[in-house]
């Protein structure tokens, strides 16, 4: 049996994009609005989607629990286990001893709050959305925040403002190529365009980032800093896509970065030092005795006789390389597993897959995986989301060795083995991460399964379709189209397999170029990445946070609205003042 998507059940189409935004605004009410538990809300709008589906597109009941299951599964292997994973090898990190060295080492670097979320936040965390994305850089550089003293909300909600502007190159570029995919559009081209964008952006949100934790004055006093990050890496980013390829753009950008705001901060010091008002701001002249001092005076005793433990204590630059190599492992892991060569051979000798038939009678090549039952190749999406009907792919690969959660999870391993912990410690801790994650397990699990019951019974299509009636103002709201399918679906990825088509097909309907909407999909989608439920429970789960949910929404809400109308903004100049700097820009007019 097979089903044809329906976009407009009701005969309305502002009543039915009504019901398709009722799983979303079941979700988020509840977790912004109520305060509920983010499990609960996320149960409550998996069950509106299937009840939506069901009752109101008149999706097939079976098909509707089956793309639920689908993106469960797809959940738990993805994106799940990499949370998992990270918070493990943070774990293990603080069970040796050896965060406190790390602590230590990025203090040395400098005390100052603001530059401190600089470097973790927002170069760190781009080199690691480059390795790995899928919630990866929240989940790793949010518990390494809350390991180096910072609140716990604003460890959540900084990593999510600053998991932005690399985001549409993460993983290895994956949601580049998923875009030339599903559009057929030249790869070269839309990652050009997508570097013609973001790296504007780029230079914005440092600043933005920190003046989110302090006041103008405040961020001024950095400013320097700000231009350095922002400026090395929006440069390394706009030329690694438009002149290298779209596979190393964020890891080249955030090593850059990185290294060049550590060159700079040894030339360049901020006037006083700032710290968290329960630290007392410390004047950069007293030196970093007085300030040790005045930190001791306003933390917890747990914290204080830690510290005295460490007193006087000089590390040497082995042991400063050994607290780091944790996640000079992962890094290690992350990058391996996310080179094609490398994940293909170990995908066709550990992959399980059944020998399925293509239609000219000949087996499907390479590990086929699993056609998901009553759900591959059954729902049909059809004009005017696509040109012609398209049959959706619903095909499970268990690729439990090369999925990034793996990756993380063996470079937890081997670093506890290499810091000097049994099997038996390293399972406990391994089981006390799971006990610590369970709600948030479930949460993710069923915001997946959530944003597949969207994609499947065609709701997520009709939310799109609303933007699509904007004319004129289409470049600016096209950038909203991407904000909304990451929203939904928590990747950057998925928003493009989602809203590619229908953003080339509406560019060519309004005479726009194609290559300039279908950037925009990626490109505004990076800026609903901070609401997405998905991430925002990566995020409290990292930081041990569970509960606190709606709160981070709240605050990240407007800020995601903000930056992606500042891509908008930026969309419209491309399309109506400067189209000579679109790839390709002049080969759209009919």
């Amino acid at each position: 049996m097979t089903w044809n998507q329906i976009y407009d059940p009701l005969g309305h189409w502002w009543l039915s994009t009504l019901v398709a935004a009722l799983p979303v605004v079941v979700l988020l009410g509840l977790l912004a609005g109520f305060k509920v538990r983010a499990h609960l809300c996320a149960v409550a709008g998996a069950a509106t989607a299937i009840l939506c589906a069901i009752l109101v597109f008149h999706m097939p009941a079976q098909m509707a629990f089956s793309s639920f299951l689908y993106g469960s599964a797809y959940g738990l292997l993805k994106i799940v286990w990499i949370v998992i994973a990270a918070v493990f090898l943070y774990d293990i990190s603080v069970e040796t001893g050896q965060f406190e060295i790390m602590k230590q080492s990025v203090a040395a670097i400098t005390p100052d709050r603001r530059l401190q979320l600089l470097l973790v936040a927002f170069c760190f965390g781009a080199f690691i959305e480059g390795c790995a994305g899928f919630g990866a850089p929240v989940a790793i550089a949010g518990a390494f925040m809350i390991g180096l003293g910072f609140k716990p909300f604003h460890a959540a909600a900084l990593n999510l403002i600053a998991n932005t502007a690399p985001v549409a190159w993460g993983a290895i570029g994956t949601p580049v190529h998923a875009l030339a995919s599903v559009t057929a559009l030249n790869e070269s081209d839309l990652s050009a365009m997508i570097g013609r964008i973001l790296p504007i952006t780029a230079v914005i949100v440092p600043f933005w980032l920190v003046r989110a934790m302090v006041s103008w004055s405040e961020t001024v006093e950095v400013l320097p800093a700000i231009l350095v990050v922002g400026l090395s890496f929006a440069g390394t980013q706009f030329f690694w896509a438009n002149f290298m390829d779209s596979n190393l753009v964020d890891i080249a950008a955030g090593v850059v970065s990185l290294i060049a705001t550590m060159i700079f901060l040894r030339f360049w010091k901020p006037k006083r030092i700032w710290r968290f008002p329960e630290e007392r701001d410390a004047d950069a002249t007293k030196g970093a005795a007085a300030v040790e001092a005045s930190v001791n005076d306003t933390l917890g005793d747990e914290w204080k006789i830690r510290q005295r433990s460490l007193a006087g204590t000089r590390y040497s630059a082995g042991q400063i390389a050994k607290a780091w190599l944790p996640f000079a492992i992962l890094s290690l892991f992350v990058l391996a597993w996310g080179l094609p060569s490398i994940k293909l051979a170990m995908n066709k000798a550990t992959t399980p897959a059944f020998t399925v038939k293509m239609p000219d009678g000949k087996n499907r090549p390479g590990p086929a995986g699993w056609d998901w039952p009553a759900l591959h190749n059954k729902v049909f999406r059809t004009p005017p989301v696509v040109a012609k009907p398209a049959a959706e792919a619903a095909r499970f690969d268990f690729n439990w060795l090369t999925a990034t959660g793996t990756a993380c999870f063996l470079a937890a391993l081997v670093s506890g083995v290499i810091l000097g912990l049994g099997l038996g410690k390293i399972l406990k801790i391994f089981g006390g991460t799971l006990f610590r994650l369970r709600f948030a397990i479930v949460a993710m699990t069923c915001m997946l399964g959530l944003g597949y019951v969207t994609r499947y019974s065609g709701m997520d299509a009709v939310l799109g379709l609303a933007f699509t009636r904007t004319g004129w103002f289409f470049p600016f709201f096209g950038a909203f189209i991407g904000w909304l399918g990451v929203a939904l679906t928590g990747s950057d990825t998925s928003s493009n397999v989602l809203f590619g088509g229908l953003q080339k097909i509406t560019a060519q309907q309004l005479n726009l170029s194609p290559i300039l909407m279908c950037a925009t999909n990626s490109a505004g989608g990076v800026m609903g990445k901070m609401i997405d439920a998905q991430s925002i429970c990566i995020a409290t789960a990292a930081t041990n946070q569970v509960g606190q949910e709606g709160s981070i929404f709240r605050f990240v809400f407007w800020h995601s609205v903000a930056l992606a109308s500042i891509v908008g903004v930026i969309v419209m100049l491309y399309a109506y003042v400067f189209p000579q700097f679109i790839p390709n820009g002049l080969n759209f007019i009919h």
